[in-house]
């Protein structure tokens, strides 16, 4: 429960950040964050977990590509044009890779985001997550401590950087 607020928090300071957020925004509580975004500022990369051929454009992601704001990237081919498990895993190593840093809402001990974090942590990667009893599990496999206050934008020094996560497990 404390970590859907804190993202509800993040969300809303990552909307008037200069961070480029990079995710597949399928989740449910994702889909919420993304939401928030699209009507901010900061720069946003969708990436579905299937084929972008013949996908229809929501009417919310309209604006913020006029402006240049979101950009709807594919790694697939035209013939997946439905999502499955196996195609996420993909995407989701497409968001890692694309991300200079990796923020995770939440993983289950010893699931499928947790072995995630594990990997972008092996290569690199710096992973985030918010401060939660439920995330102590990833602060002691290495994940700096965020809050929403960290990614909020000050008039001295700008945010230029691309976080991408998962939202939940």
């Amino acid at each position: 429960g404390d970590l859907i607020l804190r993202s509800y928090d993040l969300a809303l300071a990552l909307r008037e950040s200069e961070v480029t957020v990079v995710g597949g925004f399928h989740a449910p509580m994702e889909k919420e964050c993304l939401t928030f975004l699209l009507r901010g500022r900061a720069p946003i990369v969708v990436c579905p977990a299937r084929s972008i051929e013949g996908m229809r454009v929501p009417t919310d992601w309209r604006t913020p590509l006029a402006e240049g704001r979101l950009l709807v990237l594919s790694a697939f081919s035209e013939r997946q044009q439905r999502p499955t498990g196996e195609l996420a895993a993909l995407r989701n190593e497409l968001v890692a890779a694309l991300a200079d840093e990796v923020l995770v809402i939440h993983a289950a001990p010893g699931g499928d985001v947790e072995r995630r974090c594990r990997t972008a942590l092996a290569r690199g990667k710096p992973l985030l997550a918010l401060e939660s009893p439920a995330n102590r599990h990833l602060i002691t496999l290495g994940a700096r401590v965020v809050s929403p206050e960290s990614f909020q934008r000050t008039e001295t020094t700008g945010n230029d950087r691309t976080t991408g996560g998962s939202a939940s497990s």
